[in-house]
């Protein structure tokens, strides 16, 4: 507990709330620490065996920069002015930040293994974490909310960061020294929620888009939202929204002829309803013949994102509070009439994605005789708009509030993965992500800071190499983002068991693999830590021949039969083809009867490259690429806020 000595007054000694009891400080290098305190007032910091002495500004802001020291502890920090702050069992070692969406934020207690792994913790209690809590704003907060670093234990480990933790784990093992973890996530986030207004300032890319938001307070920015959101909402579907609208919207006989109409299953912000976050109300008319109307019934909706309350006839039949749930519904008996029937799902949409998203095939009402396809068009209505701004809607808001406050804290370096919320944008990618590994670095006054990253895992998405795919395209703009310096990319694609999860459970591979990219480039631990990447190819008449840099030991597939899988050749007519592939001489011959004069090679171009098997023989995988530049399908995707009048 942070303990405060002396009278409380208006203008008392703070200092910023990164520091608290149980945190590490990063050894080996000056530590900043930072607070207030009345204007010119004299500040003393105590710590191990140094004493250092600075004063407040007049706008009564101090920093004191501690000097180099080794790993050990436990220690105290005092900062003493015309009051006393003591904060106790204070370590020094490596700290790391840790950020992204929520395969960042994806916790221990959530990843395999988790019942041993929380029994495990308590043999590590010199690895701390400290959770920055969620929020936003639209200027640069000056302080953190309430954040508290804590020791790692059984009691506390369930809710750190999987990736940060194993990976901390990992390190600590190997150093045996205290290994820190600012786990600064957030699920869902995009990309430009992160990046700083400077930085986009700066970006001949960016610069038109962030000249059109107004540096105004968060609550001047909700209110323009909602007063934009309802004017564009009452023009779609030419009715106010009001929400004693919704009274009989169940009702079979409700009038829905003027309601605007939409795809399902299909999320509303792909369609005009566009980005918004509320109450909608969805109906669909069916008709029924007289055997059909008796016969038992069993509604399938798929999953609903968020929640749902669902009647059929004006009678409710079954409710879901879960966004990734398959809604499934027995329809009792007597609902179900001849003729005309009407579903009518009441959906609550609390944040990102909102509405009806499962496949086409899951939206039915099932009989026992028959299925009646309840996929295509479908009427809608807005009931209530969900007011406030949310992390997404406009650039900066988390940086703001999540990574502005702790700045300059002294670390290591910086792990990230986030990626999945842009795969639709996947091209400006290419200049996004380097913008904001560049901000960082010149926030933080480190121009080296190591950054390393998570290539996106296989995931189960529309696309593959003929028809073009987002989440292949942001690959690689990953992949390229590597030619920024001191930079270094964990390959995931082979660690998911289910690709129809976008949050693979195996994140202690992550965090070892993370954890060997830092031992080998930081910390004098030579070791393999990348698998086979793209190097060159050769044209032998029908066949290609790949070569690859990070073999390690050599080339590898684990099929017993030594077949290649997950790449395909093109030739002039830019239609690609499953190849043949073996290994020889370590590399890929590649080939295919279709192809006589291949010119392209493409691996694990596709969202779910589960079947992807190349590796090194150390274990680690290759990384996707292809050969070609031809277009891609994300190209004219750009990062877009809503205009602000």
């Amino acid at each position: 507990m942070l303990l405060v000595i002396g009278n409380q007054a208006q203008s008392q000694v703070t200092v910023a709330k990164i520091f608290s009891d149980n945190m590490v400080l990063q050894r080996n290098g000056l530590i900043p620490i930072w607070g207030t305190a009345k204007a010119n007032e004299k500040i003393t910091v105590l710590f191990h065996n140094q004493s250092k002495l600075t004063k407040a500004d007049k706008n009564g802001n101090w920093t004191i920069r501690l000097d180099n020291e080794l790993a050990g502890g436990p220690y105290n920090l005092i900062i003493k002015g015309k009051q006393t702050i003591e904060i106790k069992n204070v370590l020094v070692g490596e700290v790391w930040l840790c950020s992204g969406q929520s395969n960042m934020e994806w916790s221990v207690g959530q990843s395999d293994n988790a019942k041993n792994e929380i029994a495990d913790a308590e043999n590590y209690p010199n690895i701390r974490h400290i959770k920055i809590e969620k929020t936003i704003n639209s200027i640069p907060n000056k302080d953190l909310k309430n954040s508290n670093w804590t020791v790692c234990n059984a009691t506390n480990v369930p809710d750190y960061t999987g990736i940060g933790y194993f990976f901390a784990k990992e390190l600590y093992n190997k150093l045996q020294v205290p290994i820190g973890i600012i786990n600064s996530s957030w699920g869902g986030t995009n990309i430009e929620t992160w990046i700083s207004r400077d930085a986009f300032e700066n970006s001949n890319e960016y610069a038109e888009m962030i000249a059109g938001m107004p540096k105004i307070s968060i609550d001047s920015l909700v209110n323009i939202k909602a007063r934009a959101a309802n004017a564009r909402i009452e023009k779609i579907q030419n009715s106010k929204v009001l929400k004693e609208n919704f009274e009989g919207f169940a009702a079979l006989n409700f009038n829905d002829t003027n309601w605007p109409k939409s795809n399902q299953p299909q999320i509303w912000e792909e369609q005009e309803l566009g980005e918004f976050d509320g109450v909608v109300w969805l109906r669909k008319h069916f008709n029924l013949s007289e055997k059909e109307a008796i016969q038992n019934a069993i509604l399938e909706l798929g999953p609903v994102d968020d929640e749902d309350i669902t009647y059929i006839n004006g009678i409710k039949i079954g409710e879901n509070k879960s966004w990734d749930t398959k809604r499934i519904y027995k329809i009792p008996s007597g609902i179900l009439k001849q003729g005309d029937n009407c579903i009518a799902i009441r959906i609550v949409d609390n944040g990102g994605g909102g509405g009806l998203y499962g496949d086409a095939k899951e939206l039915k009402l099932q009989l026992d005789k028959n299925d009646i396809s309840l996929a295509g068009e479908w009427k809608y209505q807005v009931e209530s708009i969900k007011g406030g701004v949310y992390q997404n809607d406009y650039p900066s808001l988390a940086y703001n509030a999540m990574i502005h406050p702790i700045i300059p804290f002294a670390m290591q370096g910086v792990l990230w993965y986030q990626g999945e919320s842009n795969a639709p944008r996947a091209y400006q990618y290419r200049t996004a992500f380097p913008l904001l590994i560049n901000d960082w670095r010149q926030k933080w006054n480190q121009p080296k800071l190591p950054f390393y990253f998570v290539q996106l895992a296989s995931f189960t998405t529309s696309g593959n190499s003929n028809e073009g795919c987002g989440w292949a395209e942001l690959r690689e703009a990953q992949t390229q983002t590597l030619q920024l310096p001191n930079t270094a990319m964990v390959v995931s694609t082979d660690l998911v068991v289910n690709p129809k999860d976008i949050h693979p459970t195996n994140k202690l591979d992550v965090g070892k693999r993370f954890a060997a990219l830092a031992l080998n480039n930081l910390y004098n631990t030579p070791t393999i830590c990348n698998g086979p990447s793209y190097k060159s190819i050769e044209i032998d008449a029908q066949s290609i021949i790949v070569s690859f840099d990070n073999i390690g030991s050599g080339l590898f597939t684990p099929d017993k039969y030594g077949y290649v899988k997950g790449f395909e050749i093109a030739g002039n007519d830019k239609k690609f083809y499953f190849a043949k592939a073996i290994i020889k001489d370590n590399k890929v011959v590649l080939s295919n009867e279709k192809v006589t004069h291949p010119i392209a090679v493409r691996y694990s171009w596709i969202g779910d490259a589960t079947e992807s098997n190349l590796f090194n023989k150390e274990g680690f995988p290759a990384v996707p690429f292809r050969t070609d530049d031809w277009k891609t399908v994300t190209k004219e995707a750009k990062y877009r806020i809503e205009k602000i009048q």
